[in-house]
């Protein structure tokens, strides 16, 4: 690797251009431009067909796009036909504007105009690439040749938006922008205004492509803003960014450039487009609706779109894309898990709206993602935190800390041992085949009780072991108490009882029935966990003994 054979191919804007570093963010939303159905769609190894056009053409309507770029309607009869769909069938909404593409070549411009014919409200935009790499080694021509083919379009657009039936707006890129002279590119920008002739009644959109990433953000950033102080009609212009990901920043430069005057961003959903692809759009509208700004856009239901994204496109969504991705809120490691778990509690106890919760910078649910599936997930690396909290969620279990940590070590070694993640279903059938033991080796078929007095307890427990059964009699301070002391004259086994806790379950739809956890210590000191339900607490507490007294005498598995 030699990197001595690269420099810089981006100039700097003159002057000092940095106002928008002193913003703290960006408090309100850019106009939005789809260009899914064109720079998205060109860069696809298969591009859509018809059918699949029109079916992401109303995903985003529904998202609530307001201005769309149908395509490139000279260079592809699926384009031209998709475009006279869209008229014919009067299929723009009355808020909406269809958006074409077209290069500053009269034949091109004049058949754009052809497919755009009809049209209730259509952007021509124009382009020609004005960067010092491409008029030096592509057209080899001079700064005032290319400036005149892009002054030479905006005439010709401009006369055939009076000859055509429709409703025309403009929009001019300096393809390239990024590797221009900024001077030069404003120097362009200005003369096809002064064609066009911006006004209250005539808006005209310039827009500072990054064609190809060249800098660092904060460079694209004072080029925009050097742009933005300097271009004549400045009141009548839009000023928008079309930002490419080459370097990987393609989000940093647009919210950069929103920053420092930029006022309407084209991109696409998930960042599709030509080569790294084109900037995202669903992670600039949620980056702001982490910040309190309304994007605008309605991303509420990312896993749908996810699915007609990759139903049309034959593309996949990478399972660490911002907010989409399938894996981006899950939480693996044990610490995290825990954290994610007491946050969650503590906002439900003390009824808190606002979000900030460790790990996870937007609530899940926002986009229609849900906590079980996609926050908390169990494979080797995860933690007792975690466990607990499916195991609550979904099925109304609160286990003792130290049997969640119990119960996590058996997770875990499952899912290093089979090499996969458990759902949230495994963990469930896990801690019941682990703890739910107990009617086998030994049994409670009969239980009777009666206070002697105040404070003591007697018991008459009927025990079947192997279709036998016995019937012992036992005292203790309390139910519980009385039933051990049983267990333990009936086996001869001694045990010390450690951990009880019971709750009730009615809060997640199990009537009046009764959970309780029981940890006993044998006499080498090794803790065994049971669990046990029943609509009588003392029947419940009662199968947990007798759970954790099987798993203690069971051969180690």
């Amino acid at each position: 690797m030699d990197a001595s054979k690269y420099k810089a191919g981006y100039f700097p804007a003159p002057g000092e251009h940095d106002r928008w570093v002193r913003k703290e963010k960006i408090d309100k939303a850019p106009i939005w431009c789809s260009v899914d159905m064109r720079d998205g769609n060109q860069s696809l190894v298969v591009p859509m067909n018809l059918s699949q056009k029109i079916e992401f053409y109303n995903v985003l309507l529904k998202v609530g796009f307001k201005e769309i770029e149908v395509g490139f309607p000279a260079a592809s009869d699926t384009e031209y036909e998709f475009l006279r769909t869209l008229i014919d069938k009067k299929m723009i909404p009355e808020d909406v504007s269809v958006q074409v593409l077209t290069q500053c070549r009269e034949h091109i411009i004049r058949k754009t105009f052809e497919a755009c014919k009809g049209a209730p409200r259509a952007i021509i935009h124009f382009y020609n690439s004005v960067s010092a790499a491409q008029r030096e080694q592509v057209f080899r021509k001079s700064k005032e040749e290319i400036k005149q083919i892009a002054v030479d379009g905006a005439k010709l657009v401009k006369k055939l938006s009076k000859e055509y039936e429709g409703n025309f707006r403009f929009e001019y890129s300096p393809e390239s922008f990024t590797g221009t002279e900024p001077e030069y590119a404003l120097e362009v920008c200005n003369a096809v205004l002064d064609i066009l002739e911006p006004s209250e009644n005539n808006n005209v959109i310039i827009n500072l492509p990054v064609t190809v990433e060249m800098s660092l953000p904060h460079i694209y950033a004072s080029q925009v803003e050097y742009i933005s102080d300097n271009l004549k009609y400045r009141n009548f212009v839009t000023l928008s960014l079309h930002p490419h990901n080459d370097r990987g920043t393609g989000v940093a430069d647009t919210e950069l450039a929103l920053l420092a005057g930029a006022e309407r961003v084209e991109g696409t959903l998930f960042g599709n487009g030509e080569r790294t692809g084109n900037v995202d759009i669903i992670t600039l509208a949620m980056n702001m609706y982490v910040h309190g700004t309304d994007p605008k856009l309605d991303f509420s239901d990312i896993p749908y779109l996810i699915g007609k994204y990759e139903k049309c496109t034959g593309m996949h969504v990478y399972e660490r894309a911002p907010y989409a991705g399938a894996l981006v809120f899950a939480a693996f490691s044990g610490s995290h898990q825990d954290a994610i778990a007491k946050s969650m509690k503590y906002r439900s106890e003390n009824n808190i709206r606002e979000w900030n919760v460790p790990y996870i910078p937007i609530d899940p649910k926002d986009i229609n993602r849900t906590y079980d599936a996609d926050v908390i997930r169990v494979n080797s690396q995860s933690g007792k935190g975690g466990i607990g909290y499916l195991l609550e969620q979904n099925y109304g279990y609160v286990l003792p800390s130290e049997m969640r940590e119990d119960l996590s070590y058996i997770c875990k070694r499952i899912s290093d041992r089979e090499h996969r993640e458990l759902k949230v279903s495994d963990v469930f059938e896990i801690f019941r085949k682990s703890y739910f033991r107990n009617t086998s080796p030994i049994s409670v078929s009969e239980m009777h009780f009666h206070r002697r007095n105040r404070r003591d307890v007697e018991a008459e427990i009927i025990f079947e072991k192997n279709g036998s059964k016995k019937n012992v009699r036992a005292t203790g301070n309390g139910s519980l108490d009385a039933v051990s002391n049983a267990l333990k004259s009936f086996t001869g086994d001694t045990y010390e009882l450690r951990v009880y806790t019971e709750h009730s379950m009615q809060e997640h739809g199990s009537g009046s029935v009764a959970a309780a956890y029981i940890g006993i210590k044998d006499k080498d000191g090794k803790m065994s966990w049971g669990a046990g339900t029943d609509t009588d607490i003392i029947h419940a507490s009662a199968n947990a003994l007798m759970s954790a007294y099987n798993n203690m005498t069971a051969p180690e598995e």
